[in-house]
C-alpha cells in the first residue's frame, strides 16, 4: 500500500471494496485527492483527516462502470448530466459504435444507422478533433473513449455509399481515419450488417483496420449476420483482425432468429479457440431483445417487434408493431415506409444462449442503449443493475466480484484506458457505491426510463456526480483517449 496521507478530500469509509480485479471484497476504506484514489486500507477513517466522508456501511465500493458498447455520441452534448449511465453506476462509456460516429461527416442527412444519434443538425463535425473539442468545451458528467466509425468514413468519402468504394475512396477514408486516431480515438468500429456497410468487402475493412495497429487502436463489429449465418461472420472477424494485425471485439454477441438458437455453444467455442493466436473479445447485453432502425428484412423471424420512434407517426411509439400494420391494413413493407425513418425493438434470441454468453470468459457488459429514442430498449437505463441483481445475485451466473470485473478491469484493459476500472492508489477515482442486497434493474419494455435501485453514490475523477437518486450537477467527464492515459 502507498504512504497513507494525513489529509484527503474525499474519504469512503466502512464499506466492502470490490476492487475490479475479480478478487474478493474486503472490508476497506478508500481516500481520494483531487481525482486520484491516494490510498485503499483498514480503517483508514482512524488517522486521516477529511474534507467529506461517506460512509459506506452495508455497500459495495467498486471501480465505475465502463460501458463498452454505446451510441452516446450525440448524448454527451444534448444531455451533459447523462442520468441514464450514471444513475446505474456507469463512470466511463465507449462511443461510435456499430460504425456510427458523430464525426467525421458534416453537412448532409445522415444514412440509417446514423440517423440514430441525430438528423443533419447534428452532424456538424467534419473531423474528429473538432467533435473532441466541443465535448471538452462543455464536458458532460461522466468519461468517453470514442471509436470512429466505418460507415460514418464511408458517408464523408463517397457519395453513394450503397457499394463498394473505389480504390481513391478508400485511400480518403483513411486520411480521415488518421486524424481521428492522431486525434485520440482508440478505434475503429463497423457495422456490416446494415445497408450502407454491407457492400463493403472484406478488404476494404482490412485496409482501414490495418491503420490501427501503428496507434494502438482497436477493432470492433457488428458483424454481417447475427442469425444462422453468425459462424461465417466470425471467420471474418477474426480474419480481418490477423490480416490487419488489431485486437478484435465482437459487438454485442447474439444468435439472433430462432434458425439460430443455440449456436452459442459453436460461436463461442470459436472464439476461445481463436483467442490462443490473437486478441478477440465481446461485449453482450443482458436482454433476448435487440433495437435499432426500422428494417423491413430485421422484421423477419422476430417473436415481437416494438417500435421506439417514428418520425412521421409519433403516436406510434411504444405500440408493437403487427398492431399499427394491422390497424392501418396494410403488408409489412408499406407499414415499415410509412414509419420511417423509425426504430425498433425485436425479440430475436433465446434466453439460454444470452446466458452462455454472459458467463463466456470475461465477456464485457455493454449496453448499446440509444439514448435518442422516444421509448427506448430498457437496457438504456437497466443494464448494469440487471447483471449485477439478476444474473449474478438471484441467478449466480458468476459472483459479484466477477460480474464488477467484467465491468470495469476488463473493458479498462481491452481498450486501453490506463488507470480506470480498478479501485487502487494511484488509479482515476470513479467508484461507484451500491447495495448487493438491492441492485435491480426497474426500467422495462413497458416503462423503459425508470431509474435503478441501489445505486447510492457514483465518482467521476473525483468528483459526486449521482447522490441521493439525483445528478449533483457536476460535470468532471473528460474524454479517455488511448495515447494520453496516465498511470
Amino acid at each position: 500500500m502507498s504512504t497513507v496521507p494525513t489529509h484527503c478530500d474525499l474519504l469512503i469509509h466502512s464499506g466492502d471494496v470490490i476492487d475490479g480485479t475479480g478478487a474478493a471484497r474486503a472490508h476497506l476504506d478508500v481516500a481520494v485527492t483531487g481525482d486520484r484514489i491516494v490510498a485503499v486500507g483498514d480503517h483508514l477513517d482512524l488517522h486521516v483527516d477529511a474534507t467529506t466522508k461517506i460512509d459506506a456501511s452495508g455497500l459495495i465500493v467498486a471501480p465505475g462502470f465502463i460501458d463498452a458498447h454505446t451510441h452516446d455520441d450525440r448524448a454527451v452534448l444534448s444531455g451533459p448530466d447523462m442520468t441514464p449511465k450514471v444513475s446505474q453506476g456507469v463512470t466511463s462509456v465507449v462511443t461510435g459504435n456499430c460504425g456510427a460516429s458523430l464525426a467525421p461527416f458534416a453537412g448532409r442527412e445522415p444514412p440509417p444507422p446514423m440517423n440514430l444519434l441525430g438528423d443533419a443538425s447534428w452532424y456538424r463535425f467534419p473531423t474528429m478533433r473538432e467533435y473532441m473539442a466541443a465535448v471538452e468545451a462543455s464536458p458532460p458528467a461522466l468519461n468517453l473513449a470514442p471509436l470512429v466509425g466505418h460507415t460514418a468514413l464511408r458517408a464523408a468519402a463517397m457519395d453513394d455509399v450503397y457499394r463498394a468504394a473505389t480504390t481513391a475512396e478508400i485511400t480518403h477514408m483513411e486520411v480521415l481515419l488518421d486524424e481521428a486516431l492522431e486525434a485520440g480515438c482508440i478505434g475503429m468500429s463497423t457495422g456490416l450488417a446494415y445497408p450502407p456497410a454491407v457492400q463493403a468487402p472484406t478488404g476494404e475493412v482490412v485496409a482501414l483496420a490495418s491503420r490501427l495497429a501503428a496507434h494502438g487502436g482497436i477493432h470492433t463489429t457488428h458483424m454481417r449476420d447475427e442469425g444462422a449465418g453468425v459462424l461465417d461472420s466470425i471467420r471474418e472477424t477474426l480474419e480481418i483482425g490477423e490480416r490487419a494485425g488489431v485486437p478484435v471485439v465482437i459487438s454485442h454477441h447474439k444468435c439472433s432468429g430462432r434458425e439460430s438458437w443455440g449456436l452459442s455453444r459453436e460461436t463461442l467455442a470459436a472464439i476461445a479457440r481463436a483467442r490462443s493466436r490473437q486478441s478477440v473479445d465481446l461485449d453482450v447485453y443482458p436482454y433476448v431483445a435487440s433495437s435499432t432502425v426500422l428494417l423491413t428484412d430485421w422484421i423477419a423471424g422476430a417473436e415481437r417487434v416494438l417500435v421506439t420512434w417514428s418520425a412521421p407517426h409519433p403516436e406510434c411509439k411504444g405500440r408493437d408493431f403487427e398492431s399499427i400494420r394491422s390497424e392501418w391494413g396494410c403488408g409489412v413493407e408499406e407499414a415499415v415506409e410509412r414509419l420511417s425513418p423509425a426504430g425498433a425493438i425485436y425479440f430475436k434470441m433465446d434466453e439460454e444462449d444470452l446466458r452462455r454468453i454472459l458467463r463466456f470468459q470475461d465477456a464485457m457488459i455493454g449496453s448499446d442503449g440509444l439514448p435518442h429514442d422516444t421509448f427506448p430498449h430498457p437496457r438504456l437505463w437497466g443494464t448494469f443493475p440487471r447483471v449485477l441483481g439478476h444474473y449474478s445475485r438471484e441467478l449466480g451466473l458468476f459472483s459479484l466480484e466477477e460480474a464488477v470485473h467484467r465491468m470495469t478491469g476488463v473493458p479498462a484493459r481491452v481498450f486501453g484506458l490506463t488507470g480506470r476500472g480498478a479501485v487502487r492508489p494511484g488509479a482515476f477515482a470513479d467508484i461507484v457505491l451500491f447495495d448487493p442486497e438491492q441492485v435491480a434493474d426497474e426500467a422495462d419494455f413497458s416503462v423503459p426510463t425508470r431509474p435503478a435501485r441501489g445505486i447510492y453514490q457514483v465518482i467521476v475523477n473525483g468528483m459526486q456526480v449521482w447522490r441521493g437518486g439525483e445528478w449533483t450537477g457536476a460535470r468532471p467527464g473528460r474524454i479517455l483517449r488511448r495515447d494520453r492515459a496516465e498511470d
